[in-house]
Parts: C-alpha cells; structure tokens; sequence
C-alpha cells in the first residue's frame, strides 16, 4: 500500500469510527479554582502568546493531520492554512514523508501562500532516520512548507501494529540530535498519543530539544485506526488502543525539567477549558486535530468557527481564575 493511500484511510477511519477518539484524557477530573471576586476587567484578558517569533492570539495549534495527492487532503490542508491565518494560531501539517513518494503530494504542503503571518511547523516520523532519511530530507521538508520548525514525531506503537510497520527505532536519540544541530529551524519532538515520561524529556533535553508535543493517551487512538485498516484478525490494535501516559500525566512527568522545555498539551484537548486545565498543569500552549478534520473538509468558516470557540472558552477560564493574560512565551 503506498503512503498516500495509507493516509486516506486514516481519514476515512477518522472520520467513520466514533471511537477512534478515545475521550481519556482526564481533563474532566481536574478542576480550575474558581475566583468569585477575579478583580478583571473581562475586556482586558489578554490570551495572545509568542510563539516561533511570531504573535498568536491564544496558545493554541491546529495539530499534525494529513497530506498527500487526493483532492480532500489538499482541501483539508488549505482550509486549515486559511483558517489559521484568520485566527492567528499556529499550524502543523501532516507527515511529509508522502511527498518523498509522489512529488504531487507536495502541493498539499505548499500552505506559505494561505499562512503568511503565522507558524507553520513541517513534520516527518522520527523514525524515517533509521531507513534512510537524514539532514537532505528534513531540509525539504521544511522548504517545501516554508516552515518557522519542524516535528520529528514519535509513534512506536502505531509502526510495530502496522503491517509492514517501521520498528527499528534504535538508536533515533543520536540521529536527532545530529539533526538538530545542523537543521537552520528549531526541531521539535512529539508523540502520536502515547506520551512522554521522565526518561523520554531527559533523553530530548540531552539532545538539545527545547519544544515537545506530549500528546498523550485521551484523544485519537493511532492503534485502533491501525486495526481498522488492516486486512488481518490480529486484535493488537485493540489490544494497545488505551496505551500510554495521558496527556496530564505526561506534563506531571515533565515536572522535574519545566524550566528547559517549552511544552505543548496535544492529545485530547477538545475544548478552550481542557486547554486551561494543561496549561495549569505546565504546558506553555495546546494542540489538537480530530476536532478539525470535520470542519476542514466542510470550509475555512467552519474550522474558524470552532477555532473562535476555544478561544472564547479560554479566554472566560482565564477571567474565572482571575488571570489577566496567559504569561508564556518562548521568548
């Protein structure tokens, strides 16, 4: 099965199967403390952030989804880049390695015309390192993009219950290291919903990684949307869809080394409050995808709809914690 067809799929499942969004993430059992006398003047909540040198109006990104050769992927991808831009929020694409397959595929990450203003954050699988790709291929990928970072992401689960999986992940902290240095964009690290521990942020810290997606277990499940598309009866899909840390227990984990890193709560944020709740918890600003994918394939409109939701809950979280604005920054 090729790349291109491979991501297909994976939106077809997205997209069919409910339970592909896990809603485990926890945010439901953490609660903000409430000010009844927050001494703010709602009006002037600030939610704005920088990020990669550029002003976001909340911290927030719209996170890695597709990429490819089919008509839906350029539109999801273009809808997302126009909507981004309109609301100023940073966006990551989809892996990029489709495009080392079929040259088309690059016209669904040629988003810079659609994005000026904004972070726009390049994306391949860490793991490419160890079958062949190295420096040439990250370069291009952010080329390609014109890309202010780019994502190394990690997804061991999901390749060793892919049929035909890359599994040979040994090693990789070496390669991203080298990777790092030479590369003339910040590199970045995330995983795919499963989480960082402590040995995983000491391990990237000793690489020189300052910017990681935690994305942890709560929100889509890359192992089941693996099962669902295999043509096999193995049940391992099933058998490893809750795996991982969730995502509040991945910031927990990054207590020991808050001050070195700049933290992303990815996996399972749906909505501005779970994004309040991460960030009380350590992250620097949040991401999501599924919640997108709907609305990407419907218009720009309706991704910034929903885009303008989080926010506003974000913002009225800030008031209610007596919060005039959101103090992180990059810089």
């Amino acid at each position: 099965m090729s790349v291109a067809q491979r991501k297909d799929d994976h939106i077809a499942q997205c997209l069919k199967d409910p339970d592909v969004d896990r809603n485990q993430a926890c945010f439901d059992q953490i609660r903000l403390v409430h000010r009844a006398l927050p001494e703010l003047d709602f009006d002037q909540v600030d939610t704005s952030i920088t990020f990669l040198g550029k002003k976001l109006s909340f911290p927030f990104m719209l996170s890695s989804m597709t990429g490819g050769t089919s008509k839906e992927t350029i539109k999801i991808n273009q809808n997302l880049a126009k909507a981004a831009e309109e609301c100023k929020v940073a966006l990551a694409v989809g892996s990029q390695r489709v495009m080392f397959e079929d040259k088309k595929a690059e016209k669904s990450f040629r988003l810079r015309e659609f994005a000026p203003s904004v972070p726009l954050i390049a994306n391949l699988g860490a793991v490419q390192l160890n079958y062949g790709f190295g420096l040439k291929e990250c370069q291009k990928a952010v080329e390609v993009l014109d890309a202010d970072a780019l994502f190394l992401h990690l997804n061991p689960l999901q390749e060793v219950i892919q049929k035909g999986g890359d599994r040979n992940f040994e090693n990789l902290s070496d390669k991203i290291k080298s990777i790092r240095a030479k590369l003339e964009v910040p590199l970045m690290i995330k995983e795919t919903g499963c989480g960082f521990s402590k040995a995983d942020y000491q391990l990237l810290i000793n690489c020189g990684i300052r910017y990681i997606d935690v994305a942890g277990r709560g929100g889509t499940s890359w192992s089941r949307i693996e099962h669902l598309c295999s043509k096999d009866d193995s049940n391992l899909g099933l058998d490893f869809q809750d795996w991982g840390l969730t995502t509040a227990e991945s910031l927990q984990q990054a207590e020991p080394f808050r001050k070195q890193l700049f933290l992303i709560a990815g996996g399972g944020i749906r909505s501005g409050i779970d994004l309040a709740k991460a960030m009380s918890l350590g992250a620097s600003m949040g991401s999501a995808a599924l919640p997108f994918l709907k609305a990407a394939l419907e218009s720009k409109d309706a991704v910034v709809k929903l885009i303008e939701e989080y926010r506003e809950q974000f913002k009225i979280a800030l008031f209610l914690t007596g919060n005039k604005n959101v103090r992180m920054n990059d810089d």
